[in-house]
């Protein structure tokens, strides 16, 4: 692990062997660790390249305004990364989607799991879900970090709509302790978004992409998953049915071999 500066933090990043670039996004609820299995099986024919975004994991920093492009362009200089593939889950796909559009000509191929898009709509979530999603915005009010980090596991790591601690073991465990840094983080500040329109703009994407969608995530991320399967030149829309919002951690092995036949097309 090296620390890759950046203005007003010091980014935690991990850059791995020689080969073509894949680099890794993590989730809104998660840090690089979240991807350990992948790193450790594509490290032998790949350069891997995986970083902490402001207020997760290792990462250093003070709060001041910053733009996750310029620090993930900061991670690719780097690491030597002219031309990479992106692979990002949830916010770590919003920041992939984006970067497509600031700069096509360096990217390979995009690996969408999950993922956030800007500019995307509202949700409008269904009974069970708003009760969960209420309860996690009372825990907040309270500030009751560790009732936060639970119902978020339920929430991210089980599936809204399954049975609270359906995930157990090591993927729990870590889920709550990368969770739980990001909870207890004091503000990065505020994050420029160049591509608020990105919803719209699918389509000036050319890059090849695999779009996974998770039968246990919410309904409107899955819904989101095939319109921008449906929205990017050239993708294809895989399905996990059992499996909710962070696979790298519940499917480690499926999630791989994807990333595997996925590079093997490109």
């Amino acid at each position: 692990m090296r620390y890759v500066p950046a203005p007003g933090a010091e980014l935690a990043t991990d850059i791995a062997s020689d080969g073509e670039a894949i680099v890794f996004l993590h989730a809104g609820v998660a840090d690089r660790r979240m991807w350990a299995a992948q790193l450790a099986a594509l490290a032998p024919t790949h350069k891997i390249i995986a970083y902490d975004r402001r207020g997760f994991g290792q990462t250093r920093y003070v709060e001041q305004a910053h733009d996750w492009l310029d620090d993930l362009q900061r991670v690719l200089n780097a690491a030597d990364a002219e031309r990479v593939v992106l692979v990002g889950c949830s916010q770590g796909g919003r920041i992939a989607l984006n970067y497509a559009l600031a700069a096509p000509s360096r990217v390979r191929g995009l690996v969408l799991i999950a993922s956030a898009v800007s500019g995307a709509p509202e949700p409008a979530f269904p009974a069970d879900v708003q009760a969960l999603s209420d309860a996690i915005q009372a825990a907040e009010n309270a500030g009751d970090v560790d009732l936060i980090n639970a119902l978020e596991a339920n929430a991210w790591l089980d599936g809204p709509q399954s049975v609270g601690g359906r995930v157990q073991g090591a993927a729990r465990a870590l889920f709550i302790e990368m969770n739980g840094i990001a909870l207890r983080a004091h503000d990065p500040g505020p994050m420029e978004d160049r591509f608020e329109d990105a919803y719209e703009r699918l389509g000036e994407i050319s890059a090849p992409a695999l779009v996974v969608t998770c039968g246990r995530d919410f309904p409107h991320i899955q819904e989101r998953d095939r319109y921008s399967a449906q929205a990017l030149q050239h993708s294809t829309l895989v399905g996990l049915p059992d499996c909710a919002h962070l696979p790298s951690l519940e499917q480690p092995e499926r999630v791989t071999a994807l990333l595997a036949d996925f590079l093997k097309t490109l």
